[in-house]
């Protein structure tokens, strides 16, 4: 193989005109005109058209003709500048060919189950395949074979510069990349561990990180002041469109530092690394607390790309005529609504009252909507009669409407919920007007989160309990007092997406226990999950913070691939499942006995619920595990297969299960049985055996003395 003289599809240029080159890669397309055979060949930089000449090779032309798309092989020849007309503009080299003086064949290709090619090989021509039209289950089933396509490919390569990006940026402002354990500790985080057995530990099991965040603050206790990792974590979560199982994320963590730090350094990181897609993101990035964006945009992950924001209308409603309005405001509800501009000829009075107020929002979550238009210089609506004049002004001045814009209402009783249906609202009418610029990135901070939540009838962290509240001062026994504080957290935010979130770290022990009492978690309890990071706090830990993105998510939004499985080398499909490696699956029984887990009931893979797994009958009748029969022939130095394992087990279960069998006979009444022959005393001293007919019988035993068989001693007098 010519390796060391080998030239890249994708590199061949004009100013090689003339020269000999070496070319391996796959066969892309093949079309034979009968006086020449032309092939594209491809390779991860490009592609390159070859030309097989039957006038100057004959037999390297018949050669060429029982080639097939995605055969690989190894093509010598001279590059040529093609002729005035004949050019590609579909290829970067387009303007030259190679014409083979040699073929060296690496292997064939079983028939395709699509079609990888990309590129016409001539101007014009439509492509049969792309890997929108071909099923996302297929694809992932044969992943490889959808990672030969050029546009594939070219994902995963700006996926690494990106990446490379990040670790360059990092370096320069002193941070050193550190690994941290994937087998650890199950702590909460918010969502369910991936468990991991432990075979030397029986019963006791290792989680898979959901993130190193314990890890990195340990390392800023043990001084190493600036980490960051591209880690690899794992969530056990109810799945979504833009989720998978595990995923990559930048965590980082510095010391002695504060929120402006990471928003400065923040920033400049993701200028950075979209600037490596062709994006040019303003700085600096805008910021907005937590109850700015809730307010405004019903989200703490507004889309800024386009307006619409919310209006708070309640205070204009004080004493009015329509009576619903009045209810709620007089119950302490939210009035609230946004103005689409210029949108009356696009939303008629069908499409807002019966599609709107009678569907689409009721479908949301709200009981109703209100709506109005301004038209000739005033409000129109089948409910505006109910306002009066000044009412009807406000409204216009507070959404500054003008001719054509259309006002949207909520009003409930329940806040949050106007919010969630305002929002929800927001969106689908951007979407439906296709008012979101697709080509416009609005980067946000999203700031001072509240730093508990009520749920389930206590107090709980949103975000973990190791976020430095925005005061030390407070009561943990005041649940009210509690709910007021914030935390110094912060989200970054682009286009509707979080892109990834931290916070300022509790380094004093004083401030943890008060939020570990005002979470009721007792001081064993914190001891018994976070025991050996609490014993660090009281070592000295400098204040320290940090932040985590998503860089799936991120990179998926530099690409402009709606989708992050297509940035994923060997994404899991949306039901958490591989195509490819058909994991998970079912394993063999020996290894659950190992590990000493026993199943409840069948399992299997998804596809083949046949897989070997013990059913729920079986495992409750053995009495004797595939573990102790080992384990006995391990006191017996017998070696053993897994097929003897089984036959063993079987066996002495069946014995079992017999005699279990038998006890369950009433024998009362049944006189004891005479023995037919005499009993005779069957222990005796060993004596050597006369001939050799004993020794297949005891060829495992591993020493031999004189006439003697000599096996270890299993029971001590």
């Amino acid at each position: 193989m010519q390796w060391k003289n080998r030239t890249y599809c994708g590199d061949v240029s004009g100013k090689q005109a003339g020269a000999a080159v070496v070319l391996m890669g796959w066969v892309d397309a093949i079309r034979d005109h009968g006086n020449l055979l032309f092939i594209h060949l491809r390779d991860i930089r490009g592609i390159v058209q070859v030309v097989f000449n039957p006038q100057t090779g004959a037999d390297l032309y018949l050669e060429a003709t029982r080639l097939k798309e995605e055969y690989v092989v190894e093509i010598e020849g001279v590059v040529h500048l093609r002729e005035p007309g004949t050019e590609n503009p579909n290829l970067a080299t387009g303007r030259v060919e190679v014409f083979a003086s040699r073929l060296r064949l690496f292997a064939r290709s079983r028939t395709l189950p699509f079609q990888i090619s990309e590129k016409a090989m001539v101007f014009g021509e439509e492509l049969k395949s792309s890997p929108e039209s071909v099923d996302e289950e297929l694809r992932l089933q044969y992943r490889y074979l959808d990672l030969r396509r050029p546009t594939v490919q070219a994902r995963f390569v700006k996926r690494y510069q990106i990446i490379r990006s990040i670790r360059d940026f990092l370096d320069e402002r002193g941070f050193v990349e550190i690994e941290t354990p994937f087998l650890t500790r199950s702590t909460p985080e918010g969502a369910r561990d991936f468990l991991v057995p432990s075979r030397t530990h029986q019963g006791k099991f290792y989680a898979l990180p959901q993130s190193p965040q314990l890890f990195k603050q340990l390392l800023m206790v043990g001084g190493m002041d600036r980490y960051f990792q591209i880690a690899r974590c794992f969530r056990d979560e109810d799945l979504r469109p833009n989720r998978q199982p595990e995923f990559t994320q930048l965590d980082l963590e510095a010391s002695f530092i504060d929120e402006e730090f990471i928003y400065e350094m923040l920033e400049e990181l993701t200028c950075r690394i979209f600037a490596v897609g062709g994006i040019d993101l303003p700085r600096p990035f805008p910021r907005m607390t937590y109850a700015e964006a809730m307010s405004r945009y019903g989200s703490d992950r507004p889309d800024l790309r386009f307006d619409m924001a919310f209006e708070d209308l309640t205070d204009l409603f004080e004493g009015t005529g329509y009576a619903i309005f009045r209810r709620i405001r007089d119950e302490g509800g939210l009035i609230k609504g946004f103005c689409v501009k210029g949108a009356a000829d696009l939303l008629s009075k069908n499409i807002l009252q019966n599609e709107y107020a009678l569907k689409l929002v009721p479908a949301f979550g709200g009981k109703g909507m209100t709506w109005m238009k301004v038209a000739g210089g005033r409000l129109e609506s089948n409910i505006v009669q109910f306002f009066s004049p000044e009412e009807q002004a406000g409204l216009v001045a507070r959404f500054q409407a003008g001719e054509g814009d259309v006002l949207m209402l909520i009003a409930d009783t329940d806040r949050d919920l106007a919010h969630k249906v305002l929002a929800s609202l927001r969106l689908h009418v951007a979407q439906r007007l296709d008012r979101i610029p697709q080509d416009r990135f609005r980067p946000l901070w999203v700031t001072d989160f509240p730093l508990f939540e009520w749920k389930e009838g206590r107090l709980s962290s949103q975000h973990h309990p190791f976020t430095m509240p925005d005061r030390t001062e407070f009561d943990p026994r005041d649940v009210e007092g509690c709910l007021q504080l914030n935390s110094r957290a912060y989200d970054l935010v682009m286009n509707g997406e979080e892109l990834g979130g931290g916070s300022i770290r509790i380094h004093d022990m004083a401030v943890q226990r008060k939020i570990f009492e005002a979470l009721e978690l007792s001081p064993e309890e914190a001891e018994g999950k976070f025991g050996f990071f609490l014993n660090a706090l009281e070592f000295g830990a400098p204040p320290h913070a940090g932040l985590a993105l998503g860089l799936d998510r991120v990179i998926a939004m530099i690409l402009k691939e709606p989708n992050i499985r297509e940035i994923i080398a060997f994404p899991k499909n949306r039901s958490a499942f591989c195509p490819l490696t058909r994991a998970p699956a079912g394993v063999d029984p020996l290894q659950l006995e190992e590990l000493g887990i026993g199943l409840t009931g069948a399992g299997g893979d998804t596809k083949d619920s046949t897989a070997a797994r013990p059913s729920k009958a079986a495992v409750r009748s053995e009495r004797i595990s595939a573990a102790e029969v080992r384990h006995v022939a391990r006191l017996a130095r017998l070696r053993i297969d897994d097929t003897e394992v089984r036959a063993f087990q079987k066996d002495l279960n069946a014995v079992l299960e017999h005699f279990e069998a038998l006890q369950e006979l009433d024998t009362r009444d049944v006189e004891p049985m005479s023995h037919v022959l005499d009993l005779k005393n069957v222990w005796r001293e060993d004596v050597p055996r006369e001939g050799k007919e004993i020794e297949p019988l005891l060829q495992n035993a591993p020493m031999r003395e004189a006439d003697y068989f000599k096996v270890p001693k299993i029971l001590e007098g």
